[in-house]
């Protein structure tokens, strides 16, 4: 098992850690009452993110929830594997269970649902068009003393709302106003720490190399969030655009 992008896990932010791999990234948080783990990658990628955790110093079984940003096996298929390892309740959005294989999720979202644990309350925001149940996830962590709100996208490409793609897996089109609209009611959110659910999306790997040396954290950048959710859109309307078709 594992991945040869692996990256060494390391902690983002207060007790927000990368525990994932470039192409599928995975995040823990130390609650203080037990773990959260954020997606759990391609199944080659659950040896990577076990060794990881525990690379840190946790216990596998402190990790009391795993949350899916969406279905997609990129982001649920190392589960199965994971959780005879952890015994933990999983979550996923009910529209996106047709995606998933090798486990049954524990509990199904809800939009503005609160997920508590410890000194930890993420709320879920449903945020469908990557696919019909992806949700987003807000949280807050504390650095030196500051408190800093973190948050996810939990489905940012656009590759799989192109015409022929949504075709292929018999998608409706009105996939792609759902994501519109997801980004408008994300915008709303003010985020200090953007958590990417691949490394490209916050440099992941780049701000970390930059932590090695900064004295300042680099993951704390309240700019972030709003400049990606701009480039997102761009970036769907240009594939639409390229679909033949026209935005507004």
């Amino acid at each position: 098992m594992g991945n040869k992008s692996d990256m060494t896990p390391f902690r983002m932010v207060g007790n927000l850690y990368f525990v994932g791999c470039y192409h599928a990234s995975s995040h823990l948080i130390d609650t203080g009452d037990g773990l959260i783990l954020i997606d759990t990658g391609y199944a080659e990628n659950a040896e990577t993110v076990a060794d990881s955790v525990t690379q840190l110093g946790f216990d596998l079984k402190d990790i009391r929830y795993i949350l899916h940003s969406h279905g997609h096996y990129d982001h649920t298929d190392a589960t199965a594997a994971l959780l005879p390892l952890t015994g933990a309740e999983t979550f996923l959005a009910s529209a996106d269970r047709i995606y998933i294989k090798g486990f049954v999720p524990d509990h199904d979202y809800s939009d503005g649902m609160v997920i508590s644990l410890g000194d930890t309350e993420i709320m879920c925001m449903a945020t469908p068009g990557h696919t019909e149940g992806t949700y987003s996830f807000f949280f807050n962590v504390k650095e030196n003393g500051i408190t800093y709100r973190a948050g996810m996208f939990g489905g940012a490409g656009t590759n799989q709302m192109r015409k022929a793609y949504l075709a292929r897996y018999n998608l409706p089109l009105t996939l792609r106003d759902d994501f519109f609209r997801s980004l408008d009611r994300l915008r709303k959110e003010h985020v200090d720490v953007f958590v990417g659910n691949h490394c490209w999306q916050n440099d992941t790997r780049g701000n970390y190399e930059k932590s090695l040396t900064s004295k300042d954290n680099p993951f704390i950048d309240s700019t972030r969030w709003g400049r990606f959710l701009d480039e997102t859109e761009e970036r769907m309307r240009q594939m639409i655009n390229e679909d033949g078709e026209k935005t507004d």
